[in-house]
Parts: structure tokens; sequence; C-alpha cells
């Protein structure tokens, strides 16, 4: 459709993420896992997006398929793999039950038309960062004037989460050099000293930072505009018909959260028993776990996993706004539903 088409170009340049660094298929629920069932009469069948690269980051959802969470509910879960701006259309045109979208992404589709609401927070606090070795001197925003500055895109919420940090400094991308590298590699070049910052996420490049043997210094976005990150996302047709089947999804899921969170090592197995390969690197998986936990919580520590914060998505899309990333006004009840979860 050619409206749809639109909606798409225009997501992929304003809403598309590349968390972890790359946009690859997920190959999840692998093994004797509930997924790999026929399909059980009586049980609501859901079809997932997860629309990033199979990671130790996707546990929850390993983990409460294989543990039986999803069945025992009732459900009849299946993965698929999307990136960000597909997912979310498809989302919106029901071909997806479910996916994983960032909040960046929900607000300008929302404002463009595409009927879906936002209806869990998995991330609660902001994932995206800039990160910079400590010996560059870097300490907080201000110090990011006249330094080079590496990014995969000027799109997505790499970019909203730089300018944000720069504009708390009263900087804009003008007092930086901006070197964009479309192939994620501006870990490496953070290490190589090619730039002096870059952008990534919280649980992945600082990580590997440091395991490289260099101490990381990570600055953060939350209290300067509280964005919203990744969380489960479905269509507002799709929530009304299968109203407790998306309640029942969601709430197994934060149930898998606080089991992993708990005991950081089931969700290493989990992930692995997924995703064998990432048995090569055990170690390695666990410190990604370990930070990937730490972004669930919110910068607070005090929310229960889950919950939508009202006055962050106002703040988002004020900001967003200023941004001309919402080419139609929206309200914070536009873009979210927040019945399906826990809020403050």
């Amino acid at each position: 459709m050619p409206h749809r088409a639109r909606a798409r170009r225009s997501l992929t340049r304003l809403g598309a993420i590349a968390l972890l660094g790359s946009l690859v298929a997920v190959a999840a629920g692998c093994g004797a896992t509930e997924a790999s069932l026929a399909p059980t009469a009586g049980r609501t069948q859901l079809t997932v997006g997860l629309g990033y690269i199979p990671s130790v980051q996707f546990a929850p959802f390993y983990l409460a398929q294989q543990r039986g969470y999803y069945s025992g509910a009732g459900l009849e879960v299946s993965f698929e793999n999307k990136i960000d701006p597909d997912l979310v259309t498809l989302v919106g045109s029901r071909a997806l039950d479910v996916g994983v979208a960032d909040g960046t992404s929900v607000i300008p589709a929302v404002s463009q038309g595409i009927p879906i609401r936002y209806v869990a927070t998995i991330y609660g606090s902001y994932p995206s960062v800039v990160f910079a070795k400590a010996t560059s001197g870097i300490t907080e925003a201000a110090d990011l004037a006249g330094k080079k500055i590496g990014i995969p895109g000027k799109y997505g919420s790499s970019w909203v989460m730089l300018q944000a940090l720069l504009g708390s400094a009263s900087l804009t991308p003008d007092d930086v050099t901006i070197v964009e590298y479309p192939d994620f590699g501006q870990g490496v070049a953070v290490q190589q000293a090619a730039v002096d910052a870059a952008t990534g996420f919280a649980n992945n490049e600082p990580v590997q930072l440091e395991r490289n043997g260099e101490k990381a210094v990570v600055l953060h976005v939350d209290r300067i505009v509280p964005l919203p990150g990744p969380g489960l996302i479905a269509a507002t047709a799709t929530i009304d018909e299968k109203n407790a089947a998306i309640r029942a999804f969601v709430g197994q899921t934060l149930r898998a959260m606080e089991v992993i969170a708990a005991d950081p090592k089931a969700g290493v197995e989990a992930a692995i028993s997924a995703v064998p390969e990432l048995a090569t690197d055990r170690e390695n998986q666990a410190a990604i776990l370990q930070a990937t936990i730490a972004t669930w919580r919110d910068p607070t520590g005090a929310k229960p996993f889950g919950t939508i914060d009202r006055a962050a998505w106002d703040a988002s899309i004020t900001y967003l706004a200023s941004l001309d990333m919402v080419p139609k006004p929206v309200k914070v009840e536009d873009v979210i539903r927040d019945d399906l979860v826990g809020t403050p």
C-alpha cells in the first residue's frame, strides 16, 4: 500500500535502531521447547517478533518458552525475526501479534497513523549510551565538544540520544565531528582510537571494551530526557481481540525477567539452549547478561519490571516533537496501554 510504504520509509529514517550493533535474525526456541511442538488445541497462538541478533539479552523469552511459562498460561508462542521498522509496520498490520520495539520508533509510527501501542517496558533504563575509554578524559557531556564521535548513522535511538546528550551541555552535532559507521564498527573504532567516543548500548560495546582491558566511561541520557527504551508492542485491534493472551504473555515474560535477575546463570543457560553457538564464550555471555539486567531496571531501581512511566513518555513526545519526529500531534494515551502491566 502506498501509505504503508511511505510510513515504512519514514520509520527507517526516524525509528530504526540497532541494539547490540546488528540487525540480524533471531533463532529462538531451538531444541525441545514449546515453540518446536505442534499447535495445541485450546491455546491462543501468538506470533512474536524479536528483531535483533540472537543473544543472551533475549534470555527472558527463551526461558519463558523452555520452562513452559507461556504454555502454562494457555499460549502457543512462536518467534520471528524482523528489524525494528519492519516489525513496527508488521505489528500494526497484524502480521505479528507482539513485537519488541524501541519507544522512539513507536511515537513517530503512531503519529503517522500506524495503530500500535507500547504495552510493557523491557528496558527501564534507556540502553543507548555514549561511551569512551576512561583515558580519554571524557567524564560528562560537555567534554564531547570538539571530539570525534562514532555512530552507525544519523537515525534511530542512538541519534536521538546523542542529540539529547549534547543538548544538555548546550552543544549541537555541529560542535562535534560525527563519524558514521554503517557496519556498526564504532566500538572497534573507540578501541583503536579512530574516534574519541561512540554511541552504543550499555549492555554491549562498553562491556566488550572492558573485557579487552580498557576501563570504560559511559554517559547516560536518562536523567536528561527520559526516553522510552525497547518494550513490547501490539496492534490496537490485537489487544482488543486477544486481550487475555497479550496480558498473559506480558506477565509470563516479566516473570522470566524476575527469575533471571535473581539467578543470571539460568538466563545464560536458557540463551545457550536457544542459541547453542553462545556456549563458546559463557563468560562473555554472563557479562553481557549482567549488564542487560541492569538496563531492565529503571534509573531509580524502585519500579517493578514492565512499568510504563507516563510522565517519561510525555517528556519523550515533547522532545521528539522538537526534533520534527512527530508529524502529527500525539498524546501519551495514543501511544501506550498501561492496563496490561502495573504502573506507578
